[in-house]
């Protein structure tokens, strides 16, 4: 939570020059310490809902020790589920129409697996336009994930992804871009993100359209932007919540999906991700499967055991830090009705009050 500015200790204006959240006294008065409510809209597949609903639960829970967070899981009617998730849901999850009537406080939105290559024609794709429509007049902030990213910069701010010449997988290196913006101020100024995508908005994309791109890579495009205001859209292109073992998971997946036929190649290894060790290993159960499928062999068992405890998290506190900043000045500004989405001092064009956007740069 914030440092309120209780005098004019010159400290408090050079942390505020630097992006840190300062909170003047007068507005510290209206403030009283209550709970957030934050919506995850998860419009995971059913094999991945329940992780992805367990990682973004994580991040919110460990981003701040002060305030109490109610997270109120929904997803789209126009998604295809199985019996077991489809229970799931149906014992745990919320309808939108109730997550709309009580409010919220901020909003996050996951990606989603697709069918085709134009998001337009997804069964999500109305249903998701309506929910962001619905949150940017009434809920504080929204962050989007990978692929709710591409479909809110598609038709919110008609810029559409492109196809890459091969899928972005790995945990690639990050640096800060836009250092006084309070999301990122006090975070390494150059971390790591894991990604896993076949398509991208680029840099040139993103700030064509009025947004400011907080933390790019060389290697792996922008990962994290904000809307023209800000704050009342934020973009994630990576996946920060990503456990430890997510990308082994997803290889060992394709792994799956090549010894069954269902892809044409072996899998390439996630960029930067496996030790040298691992690589070993993985590579000398490469030649038994190759060797099985030869001579129609049973596949023998993916060495996961051998792998993880070489596995290192490199993204995993940065990935706090981001969300820590943003529940932070969303409580700051949100209001105290969780039905209604900013303080009545708040400008809704400039709710951080940055000078934007000259504080991108």
């Amino acid at each position: 939570m914030p440092i309120v500015a209780h005098n004019d200790l010159p400290t408090f204006a050079r942390l505020r020059e630097e992006g840190q959240q300062i909170l003047p006294p007068d507005l510290a008065l209206q403030q009283d310490i209550r709970e957030l409510h934050v919506g995850l809209l998860n419009m995971m597949p059913d094999a991945a809902l329940a992780a992805t609903e367990r990682q973004f639960f994580r991040l919110i829970g460990q981003s701040n020790q002060i305030a109490q967070f109610y997270v109120h899981p929904f997803t789209l009617s126009g998604l295809e589920r199985g019996p077991e998730a489809g229970a799931h849901i149906a014992r745990f999850y919320e309808p939108f129409e109730k997550v709309r009537a009580e409010g919220l406080d901020a909003l996050i939105i996951t990606g989603a697996n697709v069918s085709g290559p134009e998001l337009a024609d997804e069964p999500f794709w109305q249903p998701l336009i309506e929910v962001v429509d619905w949150a940017y007049e009434n809920v504080c902030s929204t962050l989007c994930s990978c692929l709710a990213t591409h479909a809110v910069m598609q038709f919110r701010y008609q810029q559409r992804r492109r196809r890459l010449p091969q899928k972005r997988w790995g945990v690639f290196t990050h640096r800060v871009l836009a250092r006084t913006h309070p999301l990122v101020g006090n975070v390494n100024t150059l971390f790591d993100v894991p990604h896993s995508r076949f398509n991208d908005v680029s840099r040139e994309q993103f700030e064509s359209a009025g947004l400011c791109v907080l933390a790019g890579s060389d290697e792996a495009g922008v990962h994290l932007a904000v809307s023209p205001d800000g704050f009342r859209q934020v973009f994630f292109q990576g996946h920060p919540e990503y456990d430890t073992v997510s990308l082994l998971k997803e290889y060992k997946r394709e792994v799956r999906r090549f010894a069954v036929g269902a892809r044409p190649d072996y899998p390439p290894f996630p960029e930067n991700y496996f030790g040298v060790q691992a690589g070993a290993i993985l590579d000398e159960h490469r030649a038994h499967v190759l060797a099985a499928l030869g001579q129609g062999c049973e596949i023998p068992e993916f060495p996961e055991e051998l792998i993880l405890q070489g596995l290192h998290n490199t993204w995993h506190d940065t990935a706090e830090g981001v969300l820590g900043n943003w529940m932070g000045l969303v409580y700051k500004v949100t209001h105290h009705d969780r039905a209604r989405n900013f303080m009545s001092h708040v400008n809704p064009d400039d709710p951080l009050g940055l000078d934007w956007p000259s504080a991108c740069f």
